[in-house]
Protein backbone atom coordinates (compact mmCIF):
# COMPACT_ATOMS: atom_id res chain seq x y z
CA UNK A 1 0.00 0.00 0.00
CA UNK A 2 1.55 3.33 -0.98
CA UNK A 3 -1.27 5.57 0.18
CA UNK A 4 -3.01 3.89 3.48
CA UNK A 5 -1.57 2.35 6.40
CA UNK A 6 -3.77 -0.93 7.90
CA UNK A 7 -3.55 -2.97 11.08
CA UNK A 8 -5.53 -5.53 12.89
CA UNK A 9 -5.66 -6.28 16.42
CA UNK A 10 -8.45 -7.64 18.89
CA UNK A 11 -11.14 -6.83 16.86
CA UNK A 12 -10.22 -3.53 15.65
CA UNK A 13 -9.04 -2.79 11.69
CA UNK A 14 -7.40 0.35 11.58
CA UNK A 15 -7.51 1.94 8.02
CA UNK A 16 -5.06 5.04 8.36
CA UNK A 17 -5.53 7.56 5.16
CA UNK A 18 -1.56 8.26 4.94
CA UNK A 19 -0.88 10.70 1.70
CA UNK A 20 0.13 13.84 3.09
CA UNK A 21 0.03 16.34 3.90
CA UNK A 22 -3.91 16.95 2.81
CA UNK A 23 -4.42 13.10 1.95
CA UNK A 24 -5.93 14.26 -1.50
CA UNK A 25 -7.60 10.77 -2.80
CA UNK A 26 -6.42 10.03 -5.66
CA UNK A 27 -7.44 6.60 -8.03
CA UNK A 28 -4.71 4.37 -6.59
CA UNK A 29 -5.10 5.82 -3.17
CA UNK A 30 -9.06 4.75 -3.52
CA UNK A 31 -8.11 1.36 -4.90
CA UNK A 32 -6.27 0.47 -2.00
CA UNK A 33 -8.72 1.79 0.62
CA UNK A 34 -11.25 -0.20 -1.43
CA UNK A 35 -8.53 -3.66 -1.05
CA UNK A 36 -8.38 -2.80 2.70
CA UNK A 37 -12.04 -2.53 3.50
CA UNK A 38 -13.21 -5.96 1.13
CA UNK A 39 -10.77 -7.47 3.54
CA UNK A 40 -12.36 -6.53 6.20
CA UNK A 41 -15.95 -7.86 5.38
CA UNK A 42 -14.19 -11.20 5.16
CA UNK A 43 -13.10 -11.00 8.94
CA UNK A 44 -15.27 -13.14 11.27
CA UNK A 45 -14.92 -11.38 14.71
CA UNK A 46 -14.09 -7.79 13.15
CA UNK A 47 -15.56 -5.72 15.73
CA UNK A 48 -15.02 -2.15 14.40
CA UNK A 49 -13.75 -0.49 11.01
CA UNK A 50 -11.90 2.56 12.41
CA UNK A 51 -10.65 4.92 9.98
CA UNK A 52 -8.35 7.89 10.99
CA UNK A 53 -5.46 9.82 9.27
CA UNK A 54 -2.09 11.21 9.37
CA UNK A 55 -1.22 14.77 9.25
CA UNK A 56 -3.42 17.59 9.69
CA UNK A 57 -6.38 16.49 7.25
CA UNK A 58 -8.41 13.77 7.57
CA UNK A 59 -9.19 14.76 3.52
CA UNK A 60 -9.31 17.88 1.89
CA UNK A 61 -11.20 15.26 -0.88
CA UNK A 62 -10.43 13.84 -4.20
CA UNK A 63 -7.93 14.75 -6.80
CA UNK A 64 -9.70 17.32 -9.15
CA UNK A 65 -7.34 16.68 -12.14
CA UNK A 66 -8.67 13.27 -12.36
CA UNK A 67 -12.43 14.33 -12.72
CA UNK A 68 -11.45 15.72 -15.97
CA UNK A 69 -13.32 13.24 -18.69
CA UNK A 70 -10.30 11.91 -19.78
CA UNK A 71 -9.44 10.22 -15.86
CA UNK A 72 -13.42 10.66 -14.70
CA UNK A 73 -14.83 7.21 -15.56
CA UNK A 74 -12.01 5.05 -13.84
CA UNK A 75 -12.08 7.79 -10.24
CA UNK A 76 -15.75 7.33 -10.00
CA UNK A 77 -15.54 3.74 -10.36
CA UNK A 78 -12.80 3.30 -7.98
CA UNK A 79 -14.61 6.17 -5.54
CA UNK A 80 -17.75 4.61 -5.62
CA UNK A 81 -16.49 0.82 -4.92
CA UNK A 82 -15.39 2.48 -1.41
CA UNK A 83 -19.00 3.01 -0.33
CA UNK A 84 -20.07 -0.28 -2.11
CA UNK A 85 -18.14 -1.84 -0.25
CA UNK A 86 -18.50 -0.11 3.43
CA UNK A 87 -22.32 -1.36 2.78
CA UNK A 88 -20.81 -4.89 3.16
CA UNK A 89 -18.96 -4.42 6.48
CA UNK A 90 -20.89 -5.92 9.20
CA UNK A 91 -19.24 -4.49 11.90
CA UNK A 92 -19.50 -0.29 12.80
CA UNK A 93 -17.35 2.09 10.87
CA UNK A 94 -16.00 5.16 13.05
CA UNK A 95 -14.25 8.06 11.43
CA UNK A 96 -11.97 9.91 13.50
CA UNK A 97 -11.45 13.14 12.44
CA UNK A 98 -8.88 15.36 13.76
CA UNK A 99 -8.82 18.24 10.90
CA UNK A 100 -10.11 19.64 7.56
CA UNK A 101 -12.50 16.65 6.01
CA UNK A 102 -13.65 18.21 3.09
CA UNK A 103 -15.18 17.15 -0.50
CA UNK A 104 -14.63 13.72 -0.99
CA UNK A 105 -12.94 12.87 2.65
CA UNK A 106 -16.83 14.47 3.29
CA UNK A 107 -18.38 11.66 1.83
CA UNK A 108 -16.62 8.87 3.81
CA UNK A 109 -17.04 10.60 7.04
CA UNK A 110 -20.79 10.96 5.91
CA UNK A 111 -20.71 6.92 4.87
CA UNK A 112 -19.49 5.81 8.29
CA UNK A 113 -22.02 4.80 11.19
CA UNK A 114 -20.13 7.25 13.47
CA UNK A 115 -17.81 10.60 13.46
CA UNK A 116 -15.78 11.46 16.14
CA UNK A 117 -14.61 14.84 15.47
CA UNK A 118 -12.01 17.42 17.05
CA UNK A 119 -12.83 20.50 17.60
CA UNK A 120 -10.03 21.95 14.99
CA UNK A 121 -11.78 19.91 11.92
CA UNK A 122 -14.39 21.33 9.35
CA UNK A 123 -16.69 20.00 7.39
CA UNK A 124 -18.27 20.92 3.92
CA UNK A 125 -19.10 19.61 0.53
CA UNK A 126 -17.09 22.32 -1.59
CA UNK A 127 -17.70 20.28 -5.26
CA UNK A 128 -20.46 22.79 -6.34
CA UNK A 129 -17.64 25.92 -6.60
CA UNK A 130 -16.06 23.66 -9.07
CA UNK A 131 -19.48 22.97 -10.88
CA UNK A 132 -19.17 19.40 -9.51
CA UNK A 133 -21.47 17.81 -6.94
CA UNK A 134 -20.82 14.98 -4.25
CA UNK A 135 -22.33 12.12 -5.28
CA UNK A 136 -22.47 10.35 -2.42
CA UNK A 137 -23.04 13.02 -0.41
CA UNK A 138 -26.43 13.15 -2.64
CA UNK A 139 -27.36 10.09 -2.01
CA UNK A 140 -27.14 9.95 1.75
CA UNK A 141 -27.82 13.36 3.66
CA UNK A 142 -31.35 14.22 2.77
CA UNK A 143 -32.30 10.94 4.73
CA UNK A 144 -29.99 11.50 7.40
CA UNK A 145 -31.02 15.56 8.16
CA UNK A 146 -33.58 16.19 5.81
CA UNK A 147 -34.28 17.57 2.57
CA UNK A 148 -33.91 21.47 2.99
CA UNK A 149 -30.53 21.17 5.37
CA UNK A 150 -29.31 18.81 2.89
CA UNK A 151 -29.71 20.84 -0.41
CA UNK A 152 -27.97 23.81 1.71
CA UNK A 153 -25.02 22.00 2.51
CA UNK A 154 -24.17 20.80 -1.11
CA UNK A 155 -25.92 24.04 -3.19
CA UNK A 156 -23.86 26.59 -1.52
CA UNK A 157 -20.64 24.28 -1.44
CA UNK A 158 -19.71 25.85 2.53
CA UNK A 159 -16.96 24.69 5.47
CA UNK A 160 -18.87 24.35 8.57
CA UNK A 161 -16.71 23.89 11.88
CA UNK A 162 -17.10 20.67 14.00
CA UNK A 163 -19.41 22.17 16.39
CA UNK A 164 -22.05 22.92 13.70
CA UNK A 165 -21.24 19.10 12.18
CA UNK A 166 -22.31 18.25 15.42
CA UNK A 167 -25.45 20.38 15.83
CA UNK A 168 -26.94 18.74 12.96
CA UNK A 169 -25.78 15.20 14.32
CA UNK A 170 -23.68 14.19 11.65
CA UNK A 171 -21.52 13.83 14.21
CA UNK A 172 -21.36 12.28 17.52
CA UNK A 173 -19.06 13.81 19.28
CA UNK A 174 -16.59 16.61 18.93
CA UNK A 175 -13.75 16.64 21.50
CA UNK A 176 -11.10 19.56 21.94
CA UNK A 177 -7.78 19.27 19.84
CA UNK A 178 -5.28 18.23 22.62
CA UNK A 179 -7.85 15.47 23.93
CA UNK A 180 -9.26 14.26 20.94
CA UNK A 181 -6.67 10.99 20.68
CA UNK A 182 -7.57 10.18 23.92
CA UNK A 183 -11.14 10.64 24.46
CA UNK A 184 -11.48 9.08 20.73
CA UNK A 185 -9.71 5.72 21.93
CA UNK A 186 -12.01 5.85 25.29
CA UNK A 187 -14.59 5.66 23.22
CA UNK A 188 -13.52 2.75 21.32
CA UNK A 189 -12.39 0.99 23.48
CA UNK A 190 -16.11 0.99 24.91
CA UNK A 191 -17.50 -1.08 21.85
CA UNK A 192 -13.77 -3.20 21.73
CA UNK A 193 -15.10 -4.75 25.17
CA UNK A 194 -18.38 -5.76 23.70
CA UNK A 195 -18.88 -9.23 21.32
CA UNK A 196 -18.61 -8.95 18.20
CA UNK A 197 -21.68 -10.82 16.81
CA UNK A 198 -23.66 -9.07 18.79
CA UNK A 199 -22.36 -5.38 17.45
CA UNK A 200 -22.76 -6.77 13.82
CA UNK A 201 -26.10 -8.11 14.21
CA UNK A 202 -26.66 -5.04 16.04
CA UNK A 203 -25.79 -2.31 13.40
CA UNK A 204 -27.66 -4.88 10.67
CA UNK A 205 -31.07 -4.62 13.08
CA UNK A 206 -30.61 -0.76 13.19
CA UNK A 207 -30.05 -0.60 9.13
CA UNK A 208 -32.70 -2.96 8.78
CA UNK A 209 -35.79 -1.49 10.54
CA UNK A 210 -34.80 1.90 8.80
CA UNK A 211 -34.80 0.26 5.60
CA UNK A 212 -31.61 1.31 4.60
CA UNK A 213 -29.80 0.16 1.88
CA UNK A 214 -27.70 2.60 0.05
CA UNK A 215 -26.02 0.17 -2.62
CA UNK A 216 -28.93 1.63 -4.88
CA UNK A 217 -28.18 5.31 -3.85
CA UNK A 218 -24.67 4.57 -4.47
CA UNK A 219 -25.42 3.30 -8.30
CA UNK A 220 -27.98 6.04 -9.43
CA UNK A 221 -25.78 8.42 -8.24
CA UNK A 222 -23.10 6.99 -10.39
CA UNK A 223 -25.02 7.30 -13.51
CA UNK A 224 -26.19 10.61 -12.76
CA UNK A 225 -22.47 11.91 -12.33
CA UNK A 226 -21.15 10.24 -15.41
CA UNK A 227 -24.21 10.18 -17.65
CA UNK A 228 -25.07 13.74 -16.99
CA UNK A 229 -22.79 16.14 -14.83
CA UNK A 230 -19.27 15.39 -16.45
CA UNK A 231 -21.06 15.98 -20.23
CA UNK A 232 -21.57 19.73 -19.72
CA UNK A 233 -19.37 22.53 -20.16
CA UNK A 234 -19.48 24.10 -16.82
CA UNK A 235 -18.41 20.89 -15.12
CA UNK A 236 -15.15 20.93 -16.58
CA UNK A 237 -14.55 24.51 -17.07
CA UNK A 238 -14.56 24.84 -12.91
CA UNK A 239 -12.09 22.22 -12.79
CA UNK A 240 -10.22 23.84 -15.33
CA UNK A 241 -10.97 27.06 -13.87
CA UNK A 242 -9.37 25.76 -10.05
CA UNK A 243 -6.41 24.23 -11.34
CA UNK A 244 -5.38 27.22 -13.31
CA UNK A 245 -6.37 29.69 -10.21
CA UNK A 246 -9.09 31.53 -11.58
CA UNK A 247 -12.59 32.60 -11.33
CA UNK A 248 -14.49 29.73 -13.84
CA UNK A 249 -16.17 31.45 -16.60
CA UNK A 250 -19.45 29.97 -16.65
CA UNK A 251 -22.14 29.32 -20.09
CA UNK A 252 -25.06 27.95 -18.19
CA UNK A 253 -24.68 24.81 -20.43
Amino acid sequence: MEFIKTSYKDGLYRLTLDNPPLNILNTKMMQEMWTAIIEVCEISDIKLLIIQAEGKAFSAGADVGEHLPDKVDEMIHAFDRIFLSMCKVKAPVISLVQGACLGAGCEIALFSDMVIASDKAKFGQPEILLGAIPPIAAAVLPRMIGMKKAMEIILTGRTYTAAEWLSMKLANYVYPAEEFASESENFIAKLAALSAPVLQIAKKSILASNQIDFTVNVNEAEKIYLGKLVRLHDAEEGLRAFMEKRKPIWRNE
